[in-house]
């Protein structure tokens, strides 16, 4: 199966397509409607547009925020642990449910190993019942997916970082992948390159996660720019490992690698003897 991720209401629709994943929010702080023809996708903790509101970033415990304008960061963190921004995140992916019952939840967890540390999350953890900070994190994102869980009543569709190594999921982004399996469906695991130039290194992560997950799970590929040929080779690759392949954000080259793919095979079926 091929998909596609969009911005675009419309290219929901086109034919090419199994499937079709529309962003409500994204890491922008750009948000719309839901639509009806595909799964809604929502970008949980990255969030540009509260660049400027201190009490909802995450914090390192040398007091650095986590927001693009730091080394590391494409975009803006908030802290998980911020309960009224939570609360909304939770109302929109329930609205989204309300217009078609399957929703995929983007950037869940914390933005790196050594956040957060900012005062609530400080007192919080000394107030559990966890003696590691790192099983606290991990505690803090699965309440959050099961709590999403409890209101999206299809499936539930969540992204991955690209690290299948056992361990790193949960020390970078405080998602324990073996906790949060119960509530999800399907995870997606974006692997993205500007040119898919090789796919060995492609290969190799999809397999990892082949090993490393019970649930079902797709690769998205970034479709932007990129050459058709060497994104029709990538989705080869990665469509032996997943169970879909997506294309991110640009869907008139994602169609027209789907259109050469199938060209390709229609040119390479044989029906006899000649």
């Amino acid at each position: 199966m091929y998909g596609v991720v969009t911005r675009n209401e419309e290219e929901t629709d086109w034919s090419e397509f199994d499937r079709a994943f529309y962003e409500v929010k994204d890491v922008t702080g750009r948000a719309t409607e839901p639509v009806e023809g595909a799964v809604n996708m929502v970008s949980c903790f990255g969030d540009n547009a509260v660049e400027g509101e201190q009490e909802l970033l995450c914090f390192d415990d040398e007091g650095t925020a986590a927001t693009r304008n730091e080394p590391y960061f494409d975009w803006t963190y908030v802290c998980p642990t911020h309960d009224r921004y939570r609360e909304g995140l939770l109302d929109i992916i329930e609205e989204a449910a309300e217009v078609n019952g399957d929703v995929r939840l983007d950037d869940v967890g914390f933005p790196r190993e050594e956040y957060c540390h900012c005062d609530r999350c400080e007192r919080r953890f000394a107030d559990s019942e966890f003696e590691e900070w790192g099983r606290w994190r991990t505690s803090v994102i699965t309440e959050f997916v099961a709590a999403a869980r409890e209101r999206v009543p299809g499936d539930l569709y969540l992204t991955l970082y690209p690290d299948p190594y056992p361990g790193h999921l949960e020390a970078r982004t405080g998602v324990a992948v073996d906790d949060i399996e119960a509530y999800v469906d399907e995870f997606v695991v974006p692997i993205y390159d500007m040119a898919y130039s090789t796919t060995y290194w492609l290969e190799i992560l999809a397999k990892g996660f082949v090993d490393r997950l019970a649930t079902p799970f797709s690769v998205e590929l970034y479709a932007v720019d990129v050459d058709i040929d060497d994104l029709a080779d990538a989705a080869e690759v990665a469509a032996e490992y997943g169970r879909s392949v997506l294309f991110g954000y640009d869907a008139s080259n994602a169609r027209a690698t789907v259109r050469r793919m199938g060209a390709d095979a229609r040119e390479g079926q044989s029906f006899g003897p000649e």
